[in-house]
């Protein structure tokens, strides 16, 4: 892998990952951008204990531009994007519409193909290999600067999901603190460390899932992909290494080796679950790390989350009065089910 850092016409930042290192990155961004400003604040729940990031600069951000107007495909003569070289591998840059920013922490994009058109369920294995190592790379930076408490990437594909931008590309969030998600997880890990005598909750939750089979969906030699027992989507996989890590940069050879293969696998069946002629199914990808801080860090386990608001060909899930109030969901596809049809559209081999 090959990275390359540069600045753009405001001062962002911008890196390249490239596969070849003879990949040479150096046209300029010649667009005349005033210098970034946000409105960025996090504020503190008293009643509830969580944060809220108030961001009302993103009122003005891009909202689904043609495609010949897209800001993530590479510049072209006549056409500057926020990604200047003519095409690329994978490229990373500071959001220009931040949801956190300067003291409250940091937001980049990442675009992983230079296709408009494409999904991260189209890369190939190297290229998705190229991304985890963006990842990574991205993590252990962002995990050094000061006030970063976690550091969360996601994708979010489909408008159903929200997405403002077409282009296949996922985000980086480095919070100034540790999610609400996250230090809850790591409560009921406490709590079940003192109940258990010290068995860790994760690898409990793997093992009992190997034991009862009826959610697995896919079986490497290196990560396990389940639907979980009590799942909160109509269809949800949870993706985790089979030896435990905190984070991305804590992951083995053999473990990252494996990852393009098991990934892409799991997109893929997502596309086919609602059958040949559904159009792509909206996603959320989530990657669960320890916080940077975090007293018991080495106890956490890295997983990603990989889920749809779909529930059926042409209906969605939405979050309704229990699930938007009271954050008890209900789903309509028994977990056992929806493993099931996962493991039904499996690649033909």
């Amino acid at each position: 892998m090959k990275k390359t850092t540069t600045r753009l016409a405001d001062g962002r930042e911008l890196i390249y990952y490239d596969a070849h290192d003879a990949a040479v990155r150096d046209a300029a961004d010649r667009r005349p951008l005033d210098p970034v400003s946000t409105a960025s604040e996090v504020r503190h729940d008293r009643l509830l204990g969580d944060f809220v990031a108030v961001a009302s600069h993103r009122q003005g951000r891009t909202y689904h531009p043609p495609a010949d107007a897209c800001p993530l495909c590479p510049s072209r003569e006549g056409r500057h994007s926020e990604i200047p070289a003519a095409d690329y591998d994978v490229a990373v840059f500071e959001n220009r519409f931040p949801s956190l920013a300067g003291d409250s922490g940091r937001c980049e994009v990442v675009c992983f193909t230079s296709d408009h058109d494409a999904s991260f369920a189209d890369l190939t294995e190297d290229r998705a290999a190229l991304v985890l190592d963006a990842w990574t790379d991205r993590t252990a930076a962002l995990s050094r600067l000061p006030g970063v408490e976690q550091v969360f990437c996601f994708e979010n594909r489909g408008a159903e999901i929200g997405v403002t931008l077409g282009h296949p590309h996922g985000q980086i969030y480095a919070y100034p603190f540790a999610t609400p998600r996250t230090e809850r997880m790591l409560r009921t890990l406490a709590a079940h460390r003192r109940a258990t005598g010290g068995a860790n909750l994760f690898d409990d939750v793997v093992a009992d899932e190997l034991a009862d089979k009826r959610r697995i969906v896919i079986e490497g030699e290196h990560w396990l992909a389940f639907v979980p027992y009590a799942a909160h989507w109509p269809y949800e996989v949870h993706l985790y290494p089979r030896r435990r890590v905190p984070d991305l940069p804590a992951l083995d050879e053999a473990a990252r080796t494996e990852f393009p293969r098991i990934y892409l696998e799991l997109l893929r069946r997502f596309d086919r679950i609602f059958g040949p002629d559904a159009p792509p199914t909206p996603y959320i990808a989530a990657w669960h790390q320890a916080p940077v801080h975090a007293e018991d860090r080495a106890e956490f386990a890295l997983h990603l989350e990989l889920f749809t608001i779909r529930r059926t060909s042409g209906k969605l899930k939405f979050l309704a009065g229990s699930e938007s109030g009271m954050n008890v969901f209900i789903n309509d596809v028994p977990p056992e089910a929806a493993a099931e049809r996962l493991r039904e559209v499996a690649s033909e081999t």
